[in-house]
């Protein structure tokens, strides 16, 4: 099992991501991918603005947010408002962020991230990218 962040899901959604290659190798190494629930929303948001610069069409948008609600939809928790604030408060993060580090709590696993200053914030519930590798 492996908890990942948006960055990670937008990595091995999006092929011309810095990360692609990483991701899709973590992903072949270890199916059981989970996340925050939030972090479909994240990609919404990320998939709107790759839309609006013409990066990717609407269709296309569409079809990975779709194929990524069908392959982990079933790994997805759903952290409480007041327990993510709670996190945000200790750790100096968006209350967007502190939801992934009480998911990597929750499940007693390190949260796989390439945001440095999360990993910088909360270095005993983050990994990066290569991190993760070397462990799977």
């Amino acid at each position: 099992m492996v908890l990942v962040d948006t960055n990670i899901f937008v990595a091995l959604m999006i092929q011309n991501t810095p990360w692609h290659g990483q991701a899709t190798e973590l992903f072949n190494r270890e199916l059981d991918w989970r996340s925050e629930a939030h972090a479909l929303v994240e990609l919404s948001n990320v998939l709107l603005r790759l839309v609006r610069v013409k990066e990717i069409g609407e269709a296309e948008a569409l079809l990975k947010l779709r194929e990524a609600q069908s392959q982990f939809s079933e790994g997805l928790l759903y952290l409480p408002h007041t327990e993510a604030l709670s996190i945000a408060f200790h750790h100096h993060c968006s209350a967007y962020d502190a939801r992934f580090l009480g998911a990597a709590r929750e499940l007693g696993i390190k949260l796989t991230t390439e945001d440095a200053k999360l990993r910088k914030a909360a270095p005993e519930l983050t990994q990066s990218l290569a991190e993760a590798l070397a462990a799977a």
